[in-house]
């Protein structure tokens, strides 16, 4: 079982979410490590004693050539399995479950409430926003709709310039047409 599984199979059982899985075991490792950091056994009654070991400063020899080489001080841990631990592993029956620890239901249906009230706000203010957009958008289609209306007015009143206009032949409008640019290349 890797540290994954361990806190999805911790998450299971509890009932506690994975984050809040994943921090009590950061916690309880971090615990653990400082206790036998500090030269203090941790002992988890029914699971087992946690006890720092000193090793010396010794000789050894280079498996390869055989020459002798000095190995550093170092610390290192032991577990020593507790009672229950060993009674578990030695026994043929399944073992039992811890039981999950129920969830505080004043505190649970209080924050569901707050979470609901706070999804609700959310939602209306969203479907409020996009209406007024859509009024500002239809003030302003009217607003041009009546220029629009005026613009109708003041050409129905200047007709004759226009059809004056319109009576031209089409060469004319041909020639106030430019040719195309000439594109301008570069020589190197």
């Amino acid at each position: 079982m890797n540290r994954t599984e361990l806190v999805d199979a911790v998450s299971t059982d509890t009932g506690l979410t994975r984050q809040q899985s994943e921090a009590a075991l950061e916690a309880i490792v971090y615990e653990v490590t400082a206790g036998v950091r500090g030269g203090n056994p941790v002992r988890i009654t029914g699971f087992g004693t946690f006890k720092l070991r000193e090793r010396k400063a010794r000789r050894g020899r280079n498996p390869q050539t055989g020459a002798p080489v000095r190995v550093k001080a170092s610390k290192g841990i032991g577990f020593t399995p507790g009672v229950k631990l060993k009674a578990d592993l030695n026994s043929k029956g399944a073992l039992a479950k811890p039981k999950a620890a129920p969830a505080p239901r004043a505190a649970a249906s209080a924050t569901k409430a707050v979470a609901t009230r706070t999804v609700a706000t959310k939602t209306a203010a969203k479907k409020a926003a996009p209406a007024k957009r859509a009024t500002a958008t239809k003030a302003v289609a009217t607003k041009a709709v009546a220029k629009k209306a005026a613009v109708k007015k003041v050409a129905a009143k200047a007709t004759p310039a226009r059809a004056t206009a319109a009576k031209r032949p089409a060469a004319t409008k041909a020639v106030a047409r430019k040719a195309p640019a000439k594109r301008a290349t570069k020589r190197t």
